[in-house]
């Protein structure tokens, strides 16, 4: 490592000067940004960079090497000692608060008591989905004389599926043959190997604000610096945009082009057009995750479509629509990039779930999955009506009318914190999604995430709207409920 590379900001305000040192090279030590032997950055360099005194930094580097983090050898400085310690995603980055922090969120959320209300989390109720459906398609897979119970998939996973998935593309104007589609097991998975391919640790990716906020808890694991570009409702500020491509030359920009989590906002057709000019410009390469694109009535304009999967990458799942717990995903590409993903997915996975993929192609082919989806927008359609009609009657303003999915992306009213409103709304068991854990630069504050499943009956807006005075009382000096670190929200 290169000391003399710039030095971060202390993860957190420290209680002295020297633990602000201190502190400052161990988040570098546990982020491996200092590797094991490294040398680290010169007594006067990390004084001018944190803005401290000399004496100050020979303090902390003293305590450092008591500690046996540090290892000084005399005429040469001071060095990392011992091994790495594990990699742990939750000291990349700026130290958050824990309802902020995007790992935390998605730990509770998975956690959260059966009994619990989640209008913050980012799947369907199970009683929206078709379990009759699944259990017959299972059933049906377990009787098949093929061997989907106990072999592995073919590299590029089940043809039957991919031929079906080739087909339902081309209803969004994404034209890919079955050769170019991979399947993996869910969206994640997905982009996961797709970072694996286009990144190297470093590289910079640009992130709509607010985005999904597992793109950048994934991005942390790949070690990428993340640049956000404020979303609009017609998408990414076009402005910003080509300032960032301009001053930080990033290698990739992933984004939701429909249904975007979490505002519900549509990419514009002027927009996608201009951005991908940029792209071509800049040599931006793009992930489109349209793991939302089957909430759809009228299928919104596809960058993968625009650009004819040329320097973007489409991805995909069933898993918001049909099962979560059968992991079923894609990734649509040019078809050199298709070979490598297949040899990456097999030396991390060596395969997808065979199981799976014949029971989301069973469902396919009966007409099963698409009388489901009929039923399932209608219903999304009452709720998201219904939900943005309470919201509007509790005084939080609505940043736009989503034309289907699941999400409302919602201001509280009078200057709220989302955070601590949500602190308060757990006294009742009621699960909230605060806006700044979509930001990256931790500009939406007053903001919240609702799903409109999971919003139906009064529980949700008597808790919110508990929540909410309980939170004015909290900013006015009164004392704030203590709900512990248990904010949480999920996709």
């Amino acid at each position: 490592m290169n000391p003399s590379a710039p030095i971060p900001a202390p993860p957190a305000p420290s209680r002295t000067r020297v633990e602000t040192v201190m502190d400052t090279l161990r988040a570098r030590i546990a982020s491996r940004a200092l590797m094991p032997g490294a040398r680290v950055p010169s007594i006067r360099m990390m004084a001018d960079a944190l803005g401290v005194s000399k004496s100050t930094v020979v303090d902390a580097y003293e305590r450092l090497a008591s500690e046996g983090v540090l290892v000084a050898r005399r005429g040469s400085g001071f060095y990392v000692s011992g091994h790495a310690p594990p990699l742990a995603l939750a000291e990349l980055g700026p130290r958050l608060d824990r309802e902020l922090d995007p790992l935390w969120l998605s730990r509770q959320s998975l956690e959260a008591a059966p009994t619990s209300v989640k209008p913050g989390c980012g799947w369907l109720p199970s009683s929206w989905l078709p379990d009759e459906s699944l259990r017959r398609a299972l059933r049906a897979v377990s009787r098949d004389e093929s061997d989907a119970l106990t072999d592995y998939a073919t590299p590029l996973g089940l043809p039957a599926l991919r031929q079906q998935l080739a087909w339902r593309l081309a209803q969004h104007g994404v034209h890919a043959e079955p050769a170019q589609i991979m399947l993996t097991d869910g969206g994640t998975h997905a982009l996961d190997l797709v970072c694996r391919l286009l990144l190297e640790p470093g590289d910079t990716v640009v992130l709509d604000d607010p985005c999904y906020f597992n793109f950048q808890a994934l991005l942390r694991a790949h070690r990428a610096r993340i640049v956000s570009v404020p979303f609009t409702p017609n998408g990414p500020d076009l402005v910003r945009f080509e300032q960032v491509l301009a001053e930080h030359r990033p290698r990739l920009y992933i984004t939701n082009a429909a249904l975007h989590n979490p505002t519900g906002a549509t990419l514009a057709p002027p927009v996608a057009h201009r951005l991908l000019t940029l792209a071509a410009e800049h040599g931006l390469l793009i992930v489109e995750d349209d793991i939302f694109a089957d909430f759809e009535s009228t299928p919104a304009p596809r960058l993968a479509a625009f650009d004819g999967l040329s320097r973007v990458v489409s991805i995909g799942s069933f898993s918001k629509t049909l099962s979560a717990a059968i992991r079923c995903g894609y990734v649509a590409a040019r078809p050199e990039w298709i070979d490598a993903l297949v040899d990456l997915k097999l030396a991390t996975s060596f395969g997808n779930a065979q199981i799976g993929a014949n029971v989301v192609h069973r469902l396919l082919i009966d007409g099963t999955y698409r009388r489901h989806l009929d039923s399932l927008r209608a219903r999304l359609a009452d709720a998201m009506g219904e939900t943005i009609r309470r919201l509007a009657r509790a005084a939080l303003g609505i940043w736009t009318e989503p034309r289907g999915g699941l999400f409302v992306w919602a201001q509280l009213p009078d200057g709220l914190d989302a955070a601590r409103v949500a602190r308060h709304a757990l006294d009742h068991d009621v699960v909230l999604a605060p806006g700044d854990v979509f930001s990256a630069s931790r500009s939406a504050t007053s903001y919240m995430r609702f799903n409109v499943s999971r919003c139906k009956g009064p529980a949700v807006f008597d808790a919110l709207a508990r929540a909410m005075d309980a939170a004015r009382v909290g900013e006015r000096g009164g004392a704030p409920a203590d709900a512990g670190d248990r904010v949480l929200a999920g996709k």
